[in-house]
């Protein structure tokens, strides 16, 4: 299972990718606004995760199920607000709110790790919820 555990801020969305418990990378996305087409993260909840090629990301994953939504994927990017319409992005590290560094890297990585487990016809469970601070 694939989890990503989220911190909310104004400007921007972060958060931390687990692959079976295992701390994977970071994420960045667009800020929660209530779901807007291509101006907003995505609701917390369940989805279905495969892998999916294109000459433009070249293997990158989608998500699927995404309510009111299509086209949501997690891609190589370093800036959210620059680079995102809605989809995720996989970093190496935070380097200010909505960015980080070495995105591809770090989508390499995933996919790796994901290798063996999900292929271009299967797909495995991606859950997003909040992350508690305490």
């Amino acid at each position: 299972m694939v989890v990503l555990q989220r911190t909310y801020y104004s400007q921007g969305t972060h958060g931390v990718l687990l692959v079976n418990g295992e701390e994977i990378c970071y994420t960045i996305e667009l800020p929660w606004l209530q779901n807007k087409r291509q101006v907003s993260c995505i609701p917390e909840g369940s989805y279905k995760l495969r892998k999916r090629y294109n000459q433009k990301f070249k293997w990158h994953l989608v998500l699927e199920t995404v309510k009111g939504r299509d086209g949501i994927l997690i891609h190589p990017a370093n800036d959210a607000k620059k680079e995102l319409l809605g989809c995720i992005a996989p970093v190496l590290y935070h380097t200010g709110i909505g960015k980080g560094v070495y995105s591809r890297r770090s989508l390499d990585l995933l996919l790796m790790k994901l290798n063996g487990v999900l292929t271009t016809k299967e797909w495995v469970p991606f859950v997003i919820e909040r992350k508690i601070i305490v």
